[in-house]
């Protein structure tokens, strides 16, 4: 598909029945769950999609309201855009192991940006489902001390005019693919991950987001994340850690945080590489996390 260059053909496409959510299914194995961020859409892992594909089953999700996905109305007893991704992915993985062959245990969580607190608050809801962790350029606790979100982020966080300015232009996505990365995106690969983002709806979720990253250690998202520090089942799992040093969200403090709270993680760091780690270290990445999968 000559729009959307390296992503899986449209045999691959899903949806669930539920939610209309779309995901990508391709190869065989035990499962592995891709949980982009914002704003992206699970376009950005083609490259580990094509690397990991012979030896294991890849389900890759749009987020609600991301990519190819709608989005959902509010459940009932939701409280905000991180219980309606939650609500969402239950639905996904009942569809997965109720309908399409999938095993309830033995799964793999590869998480970037807001696929971190999503899929982390969704395995401990889920205890012994998950089984390995990867994280990329992600957080799952409090902001360590010191640490500040970059002023555009802080500008769309507070609302008003510069919040309105993004839900009516596709600046925030444009930003993001230039500025997350170190290597050039190729102008297909560019237009790739905007084109959902064309659309009025998709936009106003990815600034919903932006507005629900907590400001403080006492935020009610963070609740949801409370035992990933005691023995909430995941403190032990094998963890890989790929991490793109020149992020100027996720730090090398937020790196610091995740190595203290899972000293048993398998780090490595991508000198060379932005947000978008896997864009900027593909090959390396793409080796070192089926090297690990393999041998974990």
């Amino acid at each position: 598909m000559r729009a959307l260059p390296g992503y899986p053909g449209p045999r691959h496409w899903r949806q669930v029945p539920v939610t209309d959510q779309h995901y990508v299914d391709i190869g065989t194995g035990d499962p592995v769950l891709f949980l982009h961020g914002n704003p992206s859409w699970s376009y950005l892992w083609r490259s580990l999609l094509g690397t990991l594909s012979p030896d294991f089953r890849c389900i890759a999700p749009d987020l609600a309201g991301f990519g190819l996905s709608p989005p959902v109305p509010e459940p009932q007893g939701s409280v905000d855009a991180l219980e309606r991704q939650l609500w969402c992915l239950d639905r996904l993985f009942r569809h997965l192991t109720a309908g399409q062959g999938l095993p309830g245990r033995r799964w793999t969580l590869v998480m970037h940006d807001w696929g971190g607190p999503i899929g982390i608050a969704w395995a401990l809801r889920n205890p012994g489902v998950v089984a390995r962790l990867v994280v990329l350029n992600s957080a799952a606790f409090p902001w360590p001390a010191g640490h500040r979100l970059p002023m555009y982020l802080r500008w769309i966080r507070a609302g008003g005019p510069v919040a309105a300015l993004a839900r009516a232009t596709n600046a925030l996505p444009r930003a993001a693919v230039r500025l997350g990365v170190v290597r050039r995106l190729g102008a297909a690969e560019r237009m790739a991950y905007l084109l959902p983002f064309a659309g009025r709806q998709h936009r106003r979720t990815a600034v919903e987001f932006i507005r629900c990253i907590p400001r403080s250690d006492d935020d009610p998202a963070w609740r949801l994340l409370e035992p990933t520090d005691a023995d909430g089942g995941l403190a032990g799992l094998p963890m890989f850690i790929g991490w793109g040093t020149r992020d100027r969200v996720f730090t090398q403090a937020v790196l610091a945080e995740w190595t203290r709270r899972f000293p048993q993680a398998r780090v490595r760091r991508y000198d060379g590489a932005g947000h978008f780690v896997m864009e900027d270290a593909a090959g390396q990445l793409d080796r070192h996390v089926r090297d690990f999968l393999r041998s974990s």
